[in-house]
């Protein structure tokens, strides 16, 4: 692989396009840190990650000043090393999501990279396991949205093959929650997933009365319902209920992962690309869930998620939240509530370059002087 030659760095805020509120808040900007990283033979690959409204601007400085400038002159194949010395560079403020998510936006560009100069899809490179994966949609099951639209939106996506829909909770009393989630079952059956979210948004104990309150509901999972660096309480609440646990959205390094599957914390693995660190470490976290059995459901980036869904044998879901539309031209291919995975090299995002240099609000660019 040819030498590194130049980074561009750009951030894009991107408003959701529907209103987004959990148990904990509301969704309202996603700052999307962009790097380009081209190389000798002038080749290039993209990466991106995310926040949900605060820090995009400490992610650039920390990219700008301190991350980018190691990567001139290194060979973009070493992708292993290269994250492993980014990782100890900023030795200081890891394990944390300022340094994941500026991590993961290098460590999948290089990716893309790779897979374009070997003119592969990232889900072959990655492991080749599927061609397509199932979706579930979230979009339509917001902690605001009122209970009749919850189930015209899940009714929708049923008919449009998709395997289930999440709905949020965490409403101030549990018996809201339940008349939700019990009109949505009622409506789609039983032959359709149902999974929710808390959103980190319980006690122990308040998390273990509405576990044993929606039992009845057969859901899919309940999606962090604690702290997402309390594992003990996890293994509590584990322990107390049949219904399957969901964690890795809030988690930032495979050891925190590998804590949680030892000590049965959880069953089900929701590690994020954009906040793990990017596609390195994703792998990783997947294959152990493979060693413990445990489905790989990622949390949001549908768009990069596809691949890596699709190169793993455990991987089980996408989760249907579109989020790159403005930024994009051709979109994430679904069929019969299916995503397909990406033909085309790379990491399969179709980058439309005018509309992500128009929407930039901020740019940085460094590059070998010849």
């Amino acid at each position: 692989m040819a030498k590194i030659e130049k980074i561009e760095l750009r951030m894009v805020d991107l408003v959701p396009k529907v209103k987004r509120i959990d148990a904990i808040q509301s969704f309202v900007s996603q700052e999307t840190p962009i790097v380009t990283i081209t190389d000798a033979d002038g080749a290039s690959g993209t990466g991106y990650s995310y926040t949900i409204g605060t820090g995009g601007s400490s992610v650039m400085r920390l990219l700008a000043d301190h991350l980018a400038p190691r990567l001139i002159g290194r060979d973009a194949d070493q992708i292993e090393a290269i994250w492993h010395e980014l990782e100890f560079a900023t030795h200081a403020t890891t394990i944390g999501a300022i340094t994941a998510i500026a991590l993961a936006a290098i460590d999948t560009a290089l990716w893309d990279l790779r897979a374009r100069k070997q003119n592969l899809p990232l889900w072959k490179l990655a492991g080749g396991a599927k061609d397509r994966c199932p979706l579930y949609t979230t979009e339509g099951g917001w902690l605001h949205i009122e209970t009749q639209a919850l189930v015209d939106d899940a009714l929708e996506a049923k008919a449009k093959g998709f395997t289930g829909s999440k709905v949020k909770i965490g409403k101030p009393h549990g018996s809201e929650d339940v008349a939700r989630l019990s009109a949505v079952r009622k409506a789609v059956g039983d032959g359709y997933e149902i999974m929710t979210d808390c959103n980190q948004g319980f006690s122990v104990d308040e998390a273990v009365r509405r576990a044993e309150r929606l039992r009845d509901l057969d859901l899919a999972w309940i999606e962090e319902p604690l702290p997402a660096d309390d594992i003990d309480g996890h293994v509590r609440l584990s322990n107390s209920t049949a219904t399957p646990i969901a964690v890795g959205e809030s988690l930032y390094s495979i050891r925190h992962f590998r804590e949680y599957m030892q000590k049965g914390g959880c069953n089900i693995i929701q590690v994020d690309a954009g906040r793990i660190g990017g596609i390195t470490p994703w792998l990783k976290v997947a294959h152990a869930a493979e060693a413990f059995d445990m489905p790989v459901c990622p949390h949001f980036l549908m768009e990069l998620h596809v691949s890596l869904v699709c190169a793993i044998r455990n991987g089980k879901y996408v989760e249907y939240i579109p989020q790159l539309d403005e930024l994009t031209g051709a979109k994430m291919r679904i069929e019969n509530g299916h995503a397909l995975a990406p033909s085309e090299p790379g990491i399969g995002i179709d980058w439309d370059w005018d509309a992500v240099k128009a929407k930039s609000i901020a740019e940085f660019t460094m590059a070998i002087v010849k």
